[in-house]
């Protein structure tokens, strides 16, 4: 099948690339020339295990390319898919559909024969009458389909989710439609993911539930974490016991330092809007929402109590800046909001992470990067663990207590047990345990 993937960013080029490893001819559209020229030469916008090579792999057998020309691409297409990014809109943090509509009017000057469009973006309700409307009043005469098939991939384990799914959500009432939409996921048919069939509304809003849920059950497990400091217990025991039992699951319940990212920040307070505008009002989603905000902004204090009360004139080290592992992504990243704080407060600022400097030298300029952990330790007063990388996992603990000026950790992923590290002499805090 020939697949159109408007849109070259994180799900569209995952997307694409995956298609393309199917056996599908992929042509990846990206109104950003330079963006284009990067992916021609095997350069990647985004750091994703594995997304280099399965791109070089398939444009290397014709089966992946990367245009500019929107037109010829979707004129050749069995399925068109928009997959532009739908950032939250300033001022009321409903979700920003420019570029999703945009597309839908490109698109509509280009079909050519029956050919179905497909959403991945992640788009409120509603959204794929609107682009069934602009298409429709554009062309008249096109034979098209509306589709919502959004996706479910997580930052750093992408591929894998994308050719292993939980299930592949279809939101059409077209029959033909479905059709193409089945050949298009054939080649998963050995792993028999469900492939569930439902009306576009239901589809564009399972993909918002989805993540709400996510983002509830890390917010409450977070607050879990502080009751569990204040009576003595260990989060990391109550989240095991409660995670046993399978109507709850074990997943998304590690207490740490918020949420963060391209999704859960934006999709909660997208959702929240749909429910105030739908006369719907989401009040756990609401209060999920607020709750992750403070949290961030709250981890700066806990550093400060590590600390003696003061970070003035200090040094804080800071491992990870990244939102979450295997990812460049500092989108909502609680590191930010821990930098900020820290600073604010009257510290100098060190941090190293495995990927995202180059990213977040442009959101925190102002403080200094290191090239490695131990060097990122050196001379500071206190080391804050933010982002729970494998590098970080096994660190040479007595080099790190040597290169720190004073021994203090603040591990805010959990990652080393309380008792060997004051055993090796540190001042530790973690989240959630006595």
């Amino acid at each position: 099948m020939h697949v159109a993937m408007v849109g070259s960013g994180y799900v569209g080029l995952v997307s694409g690339a995956c298609f393309a490893d199917f056996g599908h001819v992929v042509a990846c559209i990206d109104r950003d020339s330079g963006r284009v020229a990067d992916l021609r030469d095997g350069r990647m916008p985004i750091y994703e295990p594995g997304l280099e090579a399965l791109v070089a792999a398939n444009a290397k057998a014709g089966r992946l390319s990367f245009s500019t020309d929107l037109a010829a691409s979707v004129a050749k297409a069995d399925v068109v898919f928009i997959a532009v990014g739908t950032p939250s809109r300033r001022g009321d943090g409903h979700a920003d559909l420019t570029f999703v509509y945009d597309a839908a009017r490109e698109i509509a000057a280009a079909l050519d024969g029956f050919t179905v469009v497909a959403t991945k973006s992640t788009v409120p309700v509603g959204t794929g009458d609107e682009i069934e409307r602009i298409i429709r009043e554009a062309r008249p005469d096109a034979d098209f389909a509306v589709v919502s098939n959004p996706e479910f991939l997580r930052e750093g384990a992408a591929i894998s989710d994308f050719k292993r799914p939980d299930r592949i959500i279809v939101g059409t009432d077209d029959m033909r439609a479905r059709e193409v939409m089945a050949d298009l996921y054939r080649p998963l048919n050995l792993n028999q993911p469900p492939m569930f069939y439902m009306n576009r509304r239901g589809s564009e809003l399972t993909k918002y539930a989805a993540n709400a849920f996510l983002a509830t059950k890390i917010t409450f497990i977070n607050e879990i974490a502080d009751l569990c400091e204040k009576v003595g217990a260990n989060v990391q025991d109550v989240a095991r016991g409660i995670g046993l039992d399978n109507r709850i699951g074990s997943k998304f319940l590690h207490a740490g330092p918020g949420y963060g990212g391209s999704c859960f920040p934006k999709d909660t307070l997208a959702l929240i809007r749909t429910g105030q505008e739908a006369g719907a009002p989401l009040r756990i989603v609401e209060t999920v929402a607020a709750a992750n905000d403070r949290r961030k902004k709250s981890m700066a204090d806990r550093v400060l109590a590590a600390c003696g009360g003061s970070v003035t004139g200090k040094t804080v080290a800071i491992l990870g800046l990244a939102f979450k592992p295997n990812t460049d992504d500092m989108r909502e990243a609680p590191s930010l909001d821990i930098v900020r704080g820290l600073v604010s407060l009257g510290a100098r600022i060190k941090a190293h992470d495995p990927e995202s400097m180059a990213q977040a030298k442009a959101l925190a300029p102002d403080i200094e990067y290191c090239e490695d952990p131990y060097d990122c330790a050196a001379g500071a007063d206190a080391l804050v663990i933010v982002t729970e990388w494998d590098a970080f996992r096994a660190l040479d603990l007595g080099r790190v207590k040597a290169a720190l000026r004073e021994p203090v950790v603040v591990d805010l992923r959990n990652i080393y047990r309380s008792e060997d590290m004051r055993r090796r002499g540190f001042r530790y805090a973690s989240i959630g345990r006595p």
